[in-house]
């Protein structure tokens, strides 16, 4: 088996898992993007978080061109993204109590916002955590998981409960347990893990979706452009002045 036949099988995997989204999760796609638009709509905030590989795709949302401006990323320390040292510790985190209850209690989130919460597993105390308490605050809550950890594995934290059965939408990325979707036989662990691939895919649908939503009612999106084409920069400055109450990523 060469390389090169790898290289395909990865790529026909991850094509594979963003049809299965495709077909399985377009009324979830729409139900979150509609539930972004309302707040969008209704002068609310959004806000996205992950820990770990998660916390990219929560990041691919923040301040991005073709983007909505007014979504923030919601940063635990020592969990925002994979530049912890000891990159141990950051998994350590994720199974602390109390954190995410700490992080959200003192960030600017308030009732009537939405929060996405991406975990691949769902099933650690911060992303679950982080859901229960953000809905008890009056945030609706759109959840990113692999819904195939509830029926492969068990919880892994105080409630007996996952991620999905904490949120106002689940939208469940397919990915199989483990993320890594290639086996060889002279490899002795599976490798090439797609989750960042199909949630990355998943939460900018979701995105679309707000911004088709918006502009149905007759709403601008507030949406960035690339600072890479002109007037890219001057777009982004009066976007984010005029948004300037529900972004805190500028400040």
């Amino acid at each position: 088996m060469s390389a090169s036949d790898l290289a395909e099988r990865f790529l026909d995997g991850a094509i594979g898992l963003l049809e299965q989204v495709r077909e399985g999760e377009a009324e979830s796609i729409t139900a979150a993007g509609t539930l972004l638009a309302d707040a969008v709509a209704e002068g609310r905030r959004l806000f996205a978080f992950g820990a770990g590989h998660s916390a990219l795709v929560a990041q691919d949302v923040v301040y991005r061109a073709g983007g909505l401006a007014v979504v923030n990323l919601l940063a635990v320390p020592g969990l925002v993204g994979v530049d912890v040292h000891p990159a141990p510790l950051g998994s350590a985190l994720e199974r602390v109590d109390g954190l995410a209850t700490a992080a959200l209690d003192a960030s600017p989130a308030r009732a009537g916002d939405v929060l996405v919460v991406v975990s691949l597993s769902g099933r650690n105390p911060l992303p679950v955590e982080m859901a229960r308490h953000a809905r008890s605050l009056g945030l609706g809550v759109i959840g990113l998981t692999s819904t195939a950890y509830a029926c492969e594995t068990t919880p892994r934290n105080a409630s007996g409960t996952f991620l999905k059965d904490h949120c106002d939408v689940v939208l469940d990325n397919r990915v199989p347990v483990g993320d890594a979707t290639l086996t060889h036989p002279d490899v002795p662990a599976p490798f090439a893990p797609a989750s960042t691939v199909v949630s990355c895919a998943l939460i900018q649908a979701a995105v679309a979706t707000a911004a088709g939503v918006l502009a149905d009612r007759g709403l601008t999106p507030p949406l960035l452009r690339s600072g890479n084409v002109d007037g890219g920069h001057a777009w982004n400055e009066r976007v984010m002045t005029e948004y300037a109450d529900r972004i805190f990523y500028r400040r």
